[in-house]
């Protein structure tokens, strides 16, 4: 938990439930969690927005706490679906509109919630993650070995799952200490946490990591054909990816987001835990 809110379970579409925490009171900002791990990660900037906001914080469809449904025809995990739990899971709070933040892969999920929902999310913060569709793009060459994980959880269902659960804690462990530039910035419990809720989901982490490699390139392609872009404020904080891919993000970004501010950080992946200051004062610019 985090300190001062207030756990609720509340269902968001047919057999799927979230598990969410909120607190705080004002304007609502919805905070999505990336992998590995789950809505703790927001524990420092979710504490300190709750000062002046209504702060929601779920474990997406698939991780965390939240169910897990199975993913018969690929289309469970993909950023769309789970991007409508999240204006489900808002209006179900009692909000028609809000902001929305997201991490990884809860930053994909929200760039495809402002794609799709735009009347409903007022201001877009993502921290640390390229659209979908310019991922793919950018990943070639041997300088791709960072993403090795996209390539294998791509696969077609039974290798991946059954690589990752022969060694889960290995391999879900590796990303929270080769991201990390601050080992202190997740603590032992924390981490465990992390690794528990990783172990439990496994089917559903590599489902949603395939839908990225399928449908949600699929989804991307239309909109970029179609000339849609993010219609509300957008803030994006990445580490210095071009330097080791050879790609200008911020020109790649700029191709969504009309209204952007992008800046480059020096964190490590995990900004949130490891430099929740900056964090929190890009979130408030934003919503300023």
């Amino acid at each position: 938990m985090i300190t001062g809110f207030d756990r609720q379970r509340i269902t968001v579409a047919d057999g799927v439930a979230l598990n969410v925490v909120v607190g705080g009171s004002g304007r609502p900002i919805v905070l999505l969690h990336g992998f590995p791990q789950t809505h703790l990660m927001w524990r420092h900037v979710a504490a300190d927005l709750a000062a002046d906001h209504t702060v929601i914080c779920p474990d997406l469809r698939g991780y965390g706490d939240s169910d897990k449904p199975a993913d018969p025809d690929g289309t469970t995990y993909s950023k769309r679906t789970m991007a409508a739990d999240i204006v489900a899971l808002a209006r179900a709070l009692g909000h028609e509109r809000f902001a929305l933040a997201g991490h990884d892969r809860g930053a994909l999920v929200a760039i495809r919630a402002g794609l799709d929902h735009p009347g409903a999310v007022t201001h877009l913060a993502s921290f640390d993650v390229l659209p979908t569709l310019d991922m793919w793009n950018v990943m070639r060459g041997t300088s791709a070995a960072v993403g090795f994980h996209l390539f294998l959880m791509a696969q077609p269902p039974g290798l991946p799952e059954q690589m990752i659960s022969a060694s889960a804690d290995a391999f879900f462990g590796h990303f929270l200490d080769v991201w990390t530039r601050d080992p202190g910035a997740i603590p032992a419990e924390i981490r465990a946490a992390y690794l528990r809720a990783s172990r439990e989901a496994i089917p559903s982490i590599v489902a949603d990591y395939r839908a990225s490699a399928g449908i949600d390139v699929e989804h991307d392609q239309a909109d970029r054909d179609a000339g849609n872009t993010l219609r509300m404020p957008v803030t994006v904080l990445q580490q210095d990816w071009g330097t080791t891919l050879g790609f200008d993000a911020a020109s790649l970004w700029r191709a969504w987001a009309p209204d952007l501010k992008h800046h480059t950080v020096t964190t490590g992946h995990f900004m949130a835990e490891e430099a929740p200051a900056e964090v929190i004062n890009a979130l408030r610019n934003l919503l300023t």
